[in-house]
């Protein structure tokens, strides 16, 4: 589906530790991750759903940020700094209702927007509200539909992505050990449906009384796991897309994780 004017692009999907509530020292680990991101040639850096606070449904409304947060502000300066696209996952004030489950997106020219998650879990609702517009930004030529967690369990989903010509499907997300094979299932699907590749940044942290599993990875057009982190290693998975074709290796970033670093 990438047409052939389009640059090849290095997609980053950061799989990092995650701590309930702690705003700003999650926010420093992803810095670590966007700026070692870039310095392997990322265009673009997805962390996982909920990323900057964890998956903690039952704080959503006190930690919900406004549209104008200062975690924005720092997050599109590591965007402009590093050239970079970031996209993470946050709880997203909503002055009519209930907070948005979103991706904040920080473009490197200065701005950000966000995408909010269409579809939720069974349970969500009671704290948050549905978003209903479609997530595709076009970095490089390359146009990449975004998606949150239960968004990719609806064919509409990819399905409205797909006849928009999206080039890539990027969902972030939380997906247990028990999940994960029928995700996975689904993700590998959605690609060989769309003949698109289909990328997957999750948590490895527990969360939100969630027990996670990592493997965040890519599968190609064919529907075949082309690239995967190892299990819960904290990581950088590196997603080269050229002419709609998916290669990629994995930078294990346990040095970050040590006595003395980001998250201690």
């Amino acid at each position: 589906m990438t047409t052939t004017t389009a640059a090849p692009i290095t997609i980053a999907l950061s799989q990092l530790p995650v701590i309930k509530a702690a705003v700003d020292k999650n926010l420093q680990t992803h810095l670590a991750y966007i700026e070692r991101a870039a310095a392997l040639g990322a265009n673009v850096v997805a962390f996982p759903e909920h990323s900057l606070t964890g998956y903690e449904l039952a704080l959503l409304n006190q930690l919900a940020m406004p549209h104008n947060d200062k975690i924005f502000a720092t997050l599109t300066a590591a965007a402009v700094a590093t050239n970079t696209v970031v996209i993470a996952g946050c709880p997203l004030h909503n002055p009519n209702g209930k907070p948005f489950i979103a991706a904040v997106i920080c473009f490197p020219n200065g701005e950000h927007t966000f995408y909010l998650k269409q579809h939720l879990h069974e349970g969500e609702d009671v704290y948050c509200a549905p978003g209903h517009e479609i997530g595709l930004i076009n970095v490089n030529g390359t146009r990449i539909a975004l998606a949150v967690c239960a968004d990719f369990t609806h064919p509409s989903h990819s399905a409205i992505a797909a006849a928009q010509q999206a080039d890539v499907y990027l969902a972030s997300a939380l997906i247990s050990p028990g999940g994960y094979a029928q995700d996975a299932e689904l993700l590998a699907d959605i690609a060989q449906r769309h003949q698109l590749p289909v990328l997957l940044a999750n948590h490895v942290s527990t969360t939100g009384g969630w027990q996670t599993c990592g493997n965040s990875g890519g599968w190609s057009a064919a529907g075949e796991l082309t690239v995967k982190a190892n299990g819960t290693q904290p990581s950088l998975v590196l997603c080269r897309v050229q002419h709609g074709a998916l290669s990629g290796n994995v930078e294990v970033m346990n040095h970050l994780h040590q006595k003395g670093s980001v998250t201690d």
